[in-house]
């Protein structure tokens, strides 16, 4: 595994990724049988799930932002007059590390009131996440390896599952990358239509990223950034530099997003 101190060219770990994607990781999820998935969200409740809120304690929903709404799991702004950093997580309480995440999502409505620009149509899905009990108070992402999730503002173009690394890098090509985010190469959504992503992470591994079933992103070897606060707290409690397992959590961060299907495959680690 490549780190801030061992950032050589991993030629023949490539080849092997390759090989693999080659003969059918765009088509992995689709071999499988529609009975092995496993329904986070039961389109009725938040049951299994837990709030955590900037400046909050766990199990506060300020604002009731988290919410079911016509059996859509619903990032509401209806009770918020403006923003003030206080940036949301929902967790499933549950581990994963190797595992097929499938959501559709779409956005809707309108921004509320002092969201950063950045936050415009934007939501995502934290794999491998800190435990939201170890988070502090005051924290503002979880130390985790996002798939950004992103729509259009009607013109311009804007890919979506991009990859952020709060408290973590990842490996592409060869190369350990250190920026916070990394965009796809996928098409751009734009309104308030469904859209179809896929997150395939096996362990600390392989990370590959599909929306509507095109494969759109591919990484490798995600860990602990040893530079960032938060990454450092975990580290010095005992958790390793591979970031190979942690829960899932999608997010609030200033714009109403939908959630018509938030499911899981569990994959074999051989």
């Amino acid at each position: 595994m490549l780190t801030r101190k061992d950032n050589h060219t991993m030629k023949n770990k490539l080849c092997y990724f390759c090989l693999i994607f080659a003969c059918g990781a765009m088509n992995s999820s689709l071999a499988q049988s529609d009975s092995e998935w496993i329904s986070l969200f039961n389109g009725e409740d938040l049951q299994n799930w837990r709030v955590k809120f900037t400046g909050h304690p766990l199990g506060v929903n300020l604002r009731d932002t988290f919410r079911v709404e016509n059996g859509l799991l619903t990032v509401s702004y209806e009770n918020w007059d403006d923003f003030n950093g206080e940036f949301g997580h929902l967790f499933y309480d549950q581990v994963f590390s190797h595992y097929i995440l499938r959501v559709e999502y779409r956005f809707i409505g309108d921004q509320v009131t002092n969201g950063p620009s950045w936050a415009y149509r934007n939501n995502g899905m934290m794999l491998h996440s800190q435990d939201p009990r170890s988070m502090t108070l005051d924290q503002e992402f979880p130390v985790s390896i996002e798939s950004q999730l992103l729509g259009g503002n009607g013109v311009d173009a804007r890919t979506t599952s991009n990859v952020c690394t709060p408290g973590t890098n990842m490996v592409m090509d060869g190369h350990l990358i250190t920026r916070h985010c990394t965009n796809s190469n996928s098409d751009t959504f734009h309104g308030n239509q469904w859209v179809t992503a896929e997150m395939e992470i096996r362990g600390s591994e392989i990370l590959v990223h599909r929306i509507n079933g095109r494969v759109v992103f591919e990484l490798h070897d995600i860990q602990l950034d040893n530079t960032d606060s938060d990454a450092q707290a975990l580290l010095a409690n005992g958790a390793e530099l591979e970031l190979k397992k942690g829960y899932v959590a999608l997010q609030a961060e200033s714009h109403p997003t939908q959630f018509r299907v938030i499911e899981i495959l569990p994959l074999a680690k051989e």
